[in-house]
């Protein structure tokens, strides 16, 4: 059974945080785009661009799939690494709450992987991609209380705004 980690909420801009492994809410691309890859992309520096293209020219010819998760050097950021995500676009028609919850889960794998104890996430697909930051929330909380390796005991989640904040207190207060 997983060791629930400490949940924090914060209100700022995820690339302030202290952290082991920041997560990154990318597009497939993974050479950076608007929003929260955008910011990470900046205040990073050239380091991640770096990365990013070497995973580009090796594993990821086609791009990072939706859903998955990969790491960086966290560049100029105060991390270790940096863990790209593609969320998925929300959908009136179809549930990929799947590929949402994956994120988080394939994010938490990797944070492993590397030895990470601290980790920061975005509100991954609430911003651009559409999808409604109560559902977002929901699952985003429960799938990193039933995901996260016990070596992962400090979660941050980073919203950017008051509404964000009130969704994701609302999705811990649920989840106990």
């Amino acid at each position: 059974m997983n060791t629930r980690p400490a949940i924090t909420l914060v209100l700022g801009d995820i690339t302030d945080q202290h952290v082991d492994a920041l997560v990154n809410a990318a597009n497939s691309s993974l050479l950076g785009g608007g929003g929260v890859d955008g910011a990470v992309h900046r205040r990073g520096g050239k380091a991640i661009l770096d990365d990013c293209r070497r995973l580009r020219a090796s594993r990821y010819g086609k791009g990072l799939p939706t859903g998955r998760a990969v790491a960086t050097t966290a560049g100029e950021l105060h991390a270790e690494h940096v863990i790209h995500t593609v969320g998925p676009v929300h959908s009136a028609t179809e549930d990929r709450s799947d590929l949402l919850a994956s994120c988080y889960r394939e994010s938490l794998r990797v944070a492993g992987e590397l030895g990470a104890r601290s980790v920061a996430f975005p509100a991954i697909s609430t911003g651009i991609y559409g999808w409604p930051m109560d559902d977002g929330a929901r699952i985003a909380v429960r799938t990193v209380l039933e995901s996260a390796p016990a070596s992962v005991t400090d979660v941050r989640f980073v919203l950017f705004d008051r509404a964000a904040y009130q969704a994701f207190e609302t999705a811990l207060a649920e989840q106990g």
